[in-house]
C-alpha cells in the first residue's frame, strides 16, 4: 500500500471524516502534518498542491488526491483502493 500523507488541522471535521474514510479502506497509518502548528507546512502544502490553502490537502504516493471531497469522490467512482494499492497510473 502506497504512503499516506495529510494536510490538516487539530480542528478540522473534514480532515476527520479524511482520517475515517482512509481506515475503512484499509490505511493503518497517515502521515499527518499540522499545518497550524508550523506555518512552513502551509507554505509546502500550497506549493505541492498548486495553491490549495484548505485543509485536508492528501497525498497518496506522489499523487495529491486533494480535499475530503475528493477523496470522497474519488473512492465512489471505484479508484481510490487502486491508488492506494499502487495498480492506478499515479499524476
Amino acid at each position: 500500500m502506497l504512503s499516506v500523507e495529510m494536510f490538516s488541522t487539530a480542528v478540522c471535521p473534514y480532515c476527520t471524516a479524511a482520517e475515517r474514510l482512509l481506515k475503512a479502506r484499509g490505511v493503518e497509518h497517515i502521515d499527518k502534518r499540522r499545518i497550524d502548528l508550523d506555518p512552513a507546512l502551509r507554505e509546502e502544502m500550497m506549493t505541492r498542491s498548486n495553491g490549495r490553502r484548505s485543509v485536508p490537502q492528501i497525498f497518496i504516493g506522489n499523487t495529491h488526491v486533494g480535499g475530503f471531497d475528493d477523496l470522497s469522490a474519488l473512492d465512489q467512482a471505484g479508484g481510490l483502493i487502486p491508488l492506494l494499492q499502487g495498480t492506478q497510473p499515479e499524476a
